[in-house]
């Protein structure tokens, strides 16, 4: 019949604090011999598995929390992906503690006193961890580059952690800092009031990079009636369409293709600008226009 011990274990990925071991009754003596006849084994300095097995993701996640102490939880890029966010990892644990909290070091857990730590974020179910919202925001904030920084958010949303508005509201919050200008647009794109924005952005970008400026909202006809290209330079039959995160659907996928391919098939060069690319890679992506511009003949210059 499992113990008090063994439930608390099986709620928390297989592992306890040397603090709720103690609350069970266990006492130094105890767990000094189960760690040396090696059925359990020492994680971090405040955390023990009561088996001698590899931690499951919720146990290294759970482990990560109880190290950080009564007060912390997964944070960031951890939190969404404690979360059920797939398509991403990371090497480290980030979790948050309050300022005023013991500072700890563990192996492959990156613990953080920090001003934003709030108990008004925290999801109460599961390993403690920070909302999606909130947690995809801050991820963006501490990402390793811009291009992971929209990227974040960006697959949270579209996996359904969180919704683009509640996104919006949670970067509110956020004062100061050097990518509150780039995850403002995300937001954007994210709540599909961006086609006009990527379309001034890219004719922004021609007229700096020396291309010929497109025309905008061309309409075409089809089978299915009326199509509009976001952008063509029509002497050379040269289109571009802007992705916004709403081209990704399964709603709107179908009725793109069978549009490209009309395109194609009247002898247009069809390309495709997803909105973040020309916020994160934009050189990659004018160079291919470029290239697709000289091949209809338009008359660039080569130092363009």
């Amino acid at each position: 019949m499992p113990t008090a011990l063994d439930s608390q274990a099986a709620e928390q990925g297989g592992v306890v604090s040397l603090t709720q071991l103690r609350r069970l009754g266990v006492t130094r003596g105890h767990l000094r011999a189960q760690v040396e006849a090696r059925r359990w084994q020492r994680v971090h300095s405040q955390v023990i598995q009561l088996t001698t097995g590899l931690l499951s993701r919720e146990g290294t996640w759970w482990a990560a929390v109880l190290e950080g102490g009564p007060r912390a939880h997964l944070d960031g890029a951890s939190a969404l992906l404690a979360g059920g966010l797939t398509g991403f990892s990371t090497e480290v644990v980030r979790v948050s503690v309050p300022p005023d909290s013991r500072s700890r070091r563990a192996a492959g857990v990156d613990i953080r006193r920090t001003r934003l730590w709030s108990p008004d974020v925290v999801v109460g179910r599961g390993v403690p961890r920070t909302r999606p919202e909130v947690a995809a925001v801050r991820a963006a904030l501490w990402a390793v580059s811009d291009r992971q920084a929209v990227l974040l958010p960006t697959m949270a949303v579209q996996q359904g952690l969180t919704t683009a508005e509640r996104v919006g509201v949670a970067l509110l919050g956020v004062r100061r800092d050097r990518r509150r200008a780039l995850l403002h647009d995300c937001v954007l794109d994210l709540l599909h009031g961006v086609r006009s924005l990527g379309e001034g952005e890219l004719a922004r970008e021609c007229r700096r990079r020396g291309l010929p400026e497109p025309s905008r909202q061309v309409v075409r006809r089809g089978p299915r009636g009326r199509w509009y290209l976001d952008v063509c330079w029509e002497p050379w039959d040269v289109v571009v369409e802007v992705d916004g995160i709403h081209h990704t659907w399964a709603s709107v996928v179908v009725g793109d293709a069978l549009r490209q391919n009309a395109l194609t098939l009247d002898s247009h060069l069809v390309l495709r600008l997803p909105l973040l690319g020309l916020r994160v890679a934009p050189d990659d992506f004018f160079a291919q226009i470029r290239e697709a511009l000289v091949t209809r003949g338009c008359p660039l210059p080569h130092n363009v």
